[in-house]
Formats: structure tokens, C-alpha cells, sequence
């Protein structure tokens, strides 16, 4: 998947409870730092993400469906708040990669002892 086409999917999910929160930019700012993306696309991506309909961009590769997953369980966490409209967003997604549930929670289990990890 296009590094930015990634990026504009994980802003969509950074701005889906309504806010920017500061642990969520910094996790942006990491993101954008891994996947090689500068200021001028990182602007470009919230812009998108702002605008009047935002989607994700779902990618059609298992390998790009999980690290996708992944940035976005991994910036729902990021505020420390679960908001509803995050949950949608993420269900919907997974569902439309066909995840089931088993193969969900073991991700979420995954990613989530991973920061537990890096905070230890």
C-alpha cells in the first residue's frame, strides 16, 4: 500500500473521536518518520482526513491488512480513550478484511502487550 494512502488511514482514525489528542500527533509524527513521509504529506493526510468523507483505504494484501490493524489499534490506544466512534471504525474495517474474531483479539492482544512492554 502507498505510504500515504497508510498515513491518511490512521489520521482518519486519530480524528474519528472528534479530537487531536498530543499522544496521538506524536504517534503520527513516529509513523510518518517510519514510513519515510514528510511534513507536506503528513499535511495532506489530515486535510483528508477533515474533509467531508473521509474513508479508509483499506489495503488488499494480508501483510498490509494487519500492519493497517495495527496502526489503527495502535492509535485508538494512543489518547488513552476508547471512544465508540473509534470501535466502529476499527470493526468495520476488520470486517471488510474479512478478520474474524479469533484472529482479532489475538492481534489486539498482541499490540497491546507490546506497548504494555515498551511503558514496563
Amino acid at each position: 500500500m502507498d505510504p500515504l494512502k497508510h498515513l491518511k488511514n490512521i489520521v482518519v482514525m486519530a480524528i474519528a473521536d472528534g479530537a487531536l489528542a498530543e499522544d496521538e500527533v506524536a504517534l503520527l509524527s513516529d509513523r510518518c518518520v517510519e514510513l519515510g513521509i514528510g511534513e507536506a504529506e503528513l499535511q495532506q493526510a489530515i486535510i483528508y482526513a477533515l474533509g467531508d468523507a473521509p474513508a479508509l483505504q483499506l489495503p488488499r494484501e494480508p501483510e498490509q491488512q494487519e500492519q493497517l490493524l495495527r496502526d489503527l489499534i495502535r492509535m485508538m490506544g494512543a489518547d488513552g480513550v476508547l471512544a465508540e466512534s473509534e470501535k466502529r471504525l476499527f470493526a468495520l474495517a476488520a470486517a471488510k478484511m474479512r478478520y474474524d474474531s479469533a484472529r482479532l483479539h489475538a492481534l489486539i492482544d498482541e499490540v497491546v502487550g507490546e506497548h504494555d512492554g515498551e511503558r514496563g
